[in-house]
């Protein structure tokens, strides 16, 4: 793999030689490969083979690279195939809110830290999670309706729409667009898109995002900036920018353990807390992350109504684009498939269920779990499948691989 000359040149002397030849020896291997459970539908499973993630109690390591496509626990929402680093997010909102807040996920497709922070968050929290490129926002669209949390929303708005809109938060994520330096290994075209111009441009877009988004923050509430890149003008430098241009901006510390080899700041005279997962030195791709507060924290203590919060009211010049997401006709009807009709039913076709099925709208089952409904007409049960989900191969396996057990 042929890294740029300037990427090497400028990395190398930002990590030191020992640590930047440990970072290099990660390109010799496989990526570690990595899942995080839902706990809103795997009560009593388990991964099948792994090892914990350490920072996040719903994360496991997989020994291997399964066909997730081919999984239909995966399309119940049982599960996120997301990158390790990612999970810290996780950590981070169990350490710092203990109370139901109103979150704010400001550039959120896929849906990996989104459906994180489902996870975390304390019960009556509500989550909206914002994708401003269409495409991607229908894609986080489909996670996170498969992932099953009622108080989310979905929209497709641009950070600068959220100012206007004098919508507010307890917490706002940012995990900003970035130059992707933590996905060459994964993905070897980033390699190519790659330049120091492109740097400058990330950081610039990345400053702005967080000044749109600190309009939008409460009082004691927390904003994390997150990118999966290395270089400190990315990272370091623009959060000092911005505690030096943002009003009460402080950086909070994030509870960590030796073991997990967490890197910290590789800017020369930066002291502030800030994480870092490099590959070769933590089991993860690139992350940097940083907490910010506004002011004095204030999302551990008492609770309140999330739902007395005004976020939806008086929402200034705009109105947010909201995805809605697709509706199931009500059922209390259910029947279960087996392997080979489940990803019959996933791939869109129609399938013959028993003939004591009652007529009508039907929920279809994997392993307990609803993949979605079916119109059971007697000769046939027409699918119901949103089309943009439907995996769109035929070599389907024959035997299933099983990716998660029952304890």
């Amino acid at each position: 793999m042929q890294l740029p000359e300037d990427f090497i040149r400028y990395t190398r002397a930002m990590m030191g030689e020992e640590r930047f030849e440990q970072y290099l020896q990660a390109f010799n291997g496989d990526a570690p490969v990595s899942i995080r459970l839902n706990p809103l539908k795997t009560a009593g499973m388990t991964v099948a083979e792994g090892e914990p993630v350490p920072w996040c109690q719903e994360g496991y390591y997989l020994p291997r690279r399964p066909q997730f496509t081919m999984d239909p626990l995966l399309h119940a929402g049982c599960y996120y195939v997301q990158e390790a680093a990612s999970m810290f997010v996780s950590h981070v909102l169990r350490q710092y809110v203990s109370r139901p807040v109103s979150m704010l996920d400001l550039c959120a497709a896929p849906g990996g830290k989104s459906t994180a922070a489902i996870a975390s968050l304390p019960a009556g929290s509500v989550l909206f999670s914002n994708e401003p490129v269409r495409q991607r926002a229908s894609i986080l669209l489909e996670n996170i309706t498969k992932w099953g949390y009622p108080d989310s929303t979905v929209t497709n708005n641009y950070p600068r729409d959220y100012r206007a809109s004098k919508l507010r938060f307890d917490v706002i994520l940012c995990d900003v667009p970035c130059s992707g330096e933590g996905m060459f290994r994964k993905d070897q075209a980033t390699i190519g898109e790659w330049s120091l111009q492109n740097v400058e441009r990330c950081a610039a877009l990345q400053y702005q995002i967080v000044r749109d988004a600190w309009t939008c923050l409460n009082p004691g509430g927390l904003l994390i900036y997150s990118t999966c890149t290395f270089n400190t003008k990315e990272n370091e430098e623009n959060i000092q920018l911005i505690l030096n241009e943002l009003e009460d901006c402080y950086v909070l510390p994030v509870d960590t353990q030796p073991a997990w080899n967490i890197t910290s700041s590789l800017l020369e005279g930066f002291t502030e807390p800030v994480y870092r997962f490099v590959p070769g030195i933590t089991k993860s791709e690139g992350l940097f992350l940083c907490v910010l507060c506004k002011g004095e924290p204030t999302l551990n203590g008492q609770n309140k109504n999330v739902k007395e919060i005004p976020i939806l009211s008086k929402t200034g010049k705009i109105r947010l684009n909201l995805l809605s997401p697709p509706k199931s006709p009500p059922t209390t009807v259910e029947t279960s498939l087996n392997y080979q009709q489940a990803m019959a039913y996933l791939r869109g076709e129609a399938l013959m269920l028993p003939s004591d099925t009652p007529r009508g709208t039907v929920s279809v089952t994997f392993d307990g779990h609803v993949l979605g409904t079916v119109k059971n007409i007697g000769s046939r049960a027409n699918n119901q499948y949103p089309k943009e989900w439907r995996i769109k191969t035929t070599h389907i396996p024959t035997d299933y691989e099983t990716i998660l057990r029952h304890t």
